[in-house]
């Protein structure tokens, strides 16, 4: 082997190194003489901003049906992610079906993959994320080919999302690598059957922003973004996971919900669930959940009867969705100087006890002090105020 060729261009090393080159300009030194990267920096510091934006007192998207599609073509072989695109996006779309039934818990979520200028349905709209992360190995066994294509995928999503009862919000999630799509027709025509259903769209980009990708965001209402870095795409799956405003302005409608308990039968009783009957898995019991007005067995909630239609769901999975009706307010963010803290504050985090030597976020409440971290944990896991819960901590 000629080991010229392994060298550069401008004949600075060898290509291998080029990974590691001057990797040191992100570090950076804070004042407990931690290293830390920027880009971790500015991660936090666009999470919060993040969580500014979000209001109060106004309508959300509380039920979701969102497909994500995800390009597999062969741009995403290359290691700018690593150890290459397509394997950093399915870690973090796994992460993200979690993610998302936790934000959303009465949601539903199904994934399609674009590769060799069509698209393809992998996993149909579903309310488990297991059954949604077990579809992500058929992704990864298949590997990536030839281009993507954007109009296939959006007419595939709409195909599915049309059918889906008003009442419920009806999103795209696109991460696109390749910076061209192969169409078969008009796109903008697309588009527009897709604003007339009033799907709302949104991409993440991995390359670069693309004019065709920043159109179908801004006409269809979602939100465009290019990562950084594998932290900043972590970011941007986590925004999406949290509902958005809902653009309909029309009247409110109401909607049934049927609230069934878990039976268990005789021995002798034993049936098999809806859930099942399209699945070669074979599953018979005698218990489950059976809809309060068609008797249909289910083995699991939440999920739309297959016979009449009701939706079925726990009193918990709408506990859990109270908290982006009502939003935790925001911590005020105060100089640790001595002139600007309480005298009779101890200047460590009640959280995490750690030394609040940067900037620190104040409770209206109970005035108590957090740190950065805790102040992101707060806001979007815990939803509620440690101190105020528990005023003896």
């Amino acid at each position: 082997m000629n080991m010229n060729n392994l060298l550069n261009e401008e004949n600075e090393g060898y290509i291998w190194e080029g990974d590691y080159e001057q990797t040191w300009k992100a570090i950076q030194e804070d004042e407990t003489g931690t290293l830390q990267t920027a880009n971790e920096d500015f991660s936090y510091r666009a999470r919060k901003r993040q969580l500014m934006e979000k209001q109060s007192n106004i309508r959300l998207s509380m039920m979701r049906h969102m497909f994500v599609v995800i390009d597999s073509s062969s741009c995403m072989n290359d290691k700018d992610l690593k150890p290459n695109r397509l394997i950093c996006v399915l870690k973090q779309v796994e992460k993200f079906a979690y993610s998302f039934f936790d934000q959303n818990p009465i949601s539903q979520l199904g994934l399609i993959v674009t590769r060799n200028k069509s698209a393809e349905k992998v996993c149909d709209l579903v309310g488990n994320p297991k059954k949604f992360t077990d579809k992500i190995q058929v992704v990864k066994e298949k590997g990536c080919q030839s281009e993507p294509s954007l109009q296939n995928s959006l007419e595939l999503s709409l195909a599915a999302l049309k059918h889906v009862k008003s009442h419920s919000s009806r999103e795209i999630l696109i991460i696109m690598g390749s910076l061209t799509s192969c169409d078969p027709g008009d796109i903008f025509a697309t588009i527009k059957e897709c604003k007339k259903y009033k799907i709302r769209c949104s991409i993440i980009a991995l390359s670069a922003e693309v004019h065709i990708c920043k159109k179908i965001c801004s006409e269809l209402e979602g939100i465009f973004s290019v990562i950084l870095n594998e932290t900043h795409l972590t970011d941007l799956f986590q925004r999406v996971a949290f509902p958005l405003p809902n653009s309909d302005s029309g009247a409110q409608t109401l909607m049934r919900m049927g609230f069934p308990q878990h039976k268990i039968l005789k021995p002798d009783e034993v049936s098999m669930c809806l859930c099942h009957l399209e699945t070669n898995e074979t599953r018979f019991s005698n218990g489950g959940y059976f809809c309060p007005i068609c008797d249909s067995k289910y083995c699991e909630l939440p999920v739309e009867c297959r016979v009449c239609g009701l939706t079925l769901v726990m009193a918990p999975h709408l506990a859990r969705s109270y908290h982006h009706l009502f939003p935790l307010e925001q911590y005020v963010e105060i100089s640790n100087d001595e002139n600007s803290l309480p005298t009779n504050v101890i200047k460590n985090c009640i959280g995490c006890q750690y030394p609040l030597i940067k900037n620190s976020f104040q409770c209206k409440s109970c005035k108590n002090l957090y740190c950065f971290d805790c102040d992101i944990f707060i806001h979007e896991t815990l939803h509620s105020c440690p101190s105020c819960t528990n005023p003896m901590n």
